[in-house]
């Protein structure tokens, strides 16, 4: 428990003066009295080594109870291993995507932080094809993927939700597709990781879900006459003298 030192009476009677003056109440919080007349509660505290500094709001609006409270549960993050600044960051941050995807569905857009802006984010990284609707991955995802999950925030989206997606894929009798389809959301989750959007990879969470992809043998020459042309068109390969060795392998 803190040790209280102040009472309101003081806070509110003191005067400003030409410096900073600091009214401490015990154990990291205090109010700092600026020249301008505002007082601002502070609290220091000590985090892996590190001293920092946390605003708790400004008096009057502010009470010593609250600030008080405030504190207490700083002290409390503190002793749970957790930064009551970043705990600060993040509620600021989520306020603010909050209000930033109220704007974004007004205006007829998907929010951010949903699956297809993510995947779309990625895609684009990635491929310098994503704006062309030719891109063979991002006509999977559309088909496949956005109708359901699209417009979901990543960290909504559980396993059962992308299985979903895939047995409309293999009920097409299409289950290479759909393993491919998985691949490519593993691509989009481990990029959110990436980022900061979620906190892990869901699509491990599927292995084994799927019936396995039937293995063929792949396509070879079974006609002798055909050697003969093939050698010659490696004969006449005019790349690195590397790959070209390893054409020459081949036919044996």
């Amino acid at each position: 428990m803190a040790k209280e030192l102040l009472k309101d009476v003081t806070i509110h009677n003191t005067k400003p003066t030409d410096k900073d003056q600091r009214l401490n109440d015990g154990d990291g919080l205090y109010v700092l009295v600026k020249p301008n007349g505002a007082k601002w509660w502070r609290f220091d505290y000590t985090f892996k080594g590190k001293r920092k500094t946390l605003s708790v709001g400004v008096y009057s609006a502010t009470g010593l109870a609250d600030a008080r409270r405030k504190a207490e549960e700083a002290r409390n993050q503190i002793s749970n291993g957790i930064d009551p600044s970043d705990t600060r960051k993040e509620a600021k941050a989520t306020q603010l995507l909050t209000a930033e995807n109220e704007s974004r569905l007004d205006a007829g857009l998907t929010i951010i932080d949903n699956f297809e802006h993510i995947a779309n984010e990625w895609g684009q990284k990635k491929f310098d094809t994503w704006a062309d609707n030719g891109n063979r991955t991002k006509r999977m995802l559309e088909r496949n993927i956005f109708p359901w999950l699209g417009s979901k925030p990543i960290t909504d989206i559980l396993p059962k939700n992308i299985l979903e997606c895939l047995r409309r894929i293999e009920d097409r009798g299409t289950i290479e597709t759909a393993h491919r389809t998985l691949q490519i959301c593993g691509q989009v989750f481990r990029y959110a990781v990436a980022t900061g959007r979620v906190d892990r990879d869901i699509t491990p969470d599927l292995r084994g879900a799927l019936p396995p992809t039937k293995g063929g043998n792949f396509a070879s020459m079974t006609d002798p006459k055909q050697a003969a042309p093939l050698l010659r068109a490696i004969d006449d390969y005019t790349g690195s003298f590397i790959v070209k060795s390893a054409l020459y392998s081949l036919p044996l």
